[in-house]
């Protein structure tokens, strides 16, 4: 058993769990964040994927015990005031979801990339940054209209094609 103590959406937390326990296994089972999807179990998919210490990461290759003394963000954590999240809106206005099941890892890595700025929002570097999210359902195009939808939200300034 080990020790972890993480700051998740906020909140301090802390639990004793065994060593081997997975950071998405600690996120679901102990702190009952159910947003956080586990899909694959092998890195392919990104359904659960969070921000461990600013960073997008596969929740299911961290151990919750390396995660410790780190700062976790879920999908439950991204609104504020009851307001939604400009990358779980544009999720919601351009239809970027059809089951749901890979959206909360899909904005998870959308919100990391844009909170970089990124130089550029061409079609290779959204497509870039949701490498390793699959999505089972959709051809893609409305999770990319739903980039460029929250782009424009968050960087009005910045030049984003339609």
């Amino acid at each position: 058993m080990v020790q972890v103590k993480l700051q998740v959406n906020g909140q301090q937390v802390e639990r004793e769990v065994e060593d081997r326990t997975l950071l998405v296994e600690f996120l679901r089972r102990e702190l009952g964040m159910t947003g956080t999807h586990v899909g694959c179990d092998t890195t392919q998919c990104g359904a659960c994927t969070v921000n461990l210490d600013g960073a997008a990461v596969k929740s299911c290759t961290v151990l919750a015990a390396q995660a410790s003394g780190g700062s976790v963000r879920t999908v439950e954590g991204m609104e504020r005031d009851g307001w939604l999240h400009a990358v779980q809106e544009a999720f919601v206005q351009c239809h970027g979801l059809q089951c749901g099941f890979c959206t909360p890892g899909m904005i998870m890595a959308i919100d990391y990339f844009l909170r970089e700025k990124p130089a550029s929002l061409d079609d290779e570097a959204i497509h870039t940054a949701l490498e390793g999210n699959i999505c089972r359902c959709t051809g893609y195009v409305n999770i990319i209209a739903s980039v460029r939808h929250a782009a424009r939200a968050l960087y009005p300034e910045l030049e984003v094609q339609p």
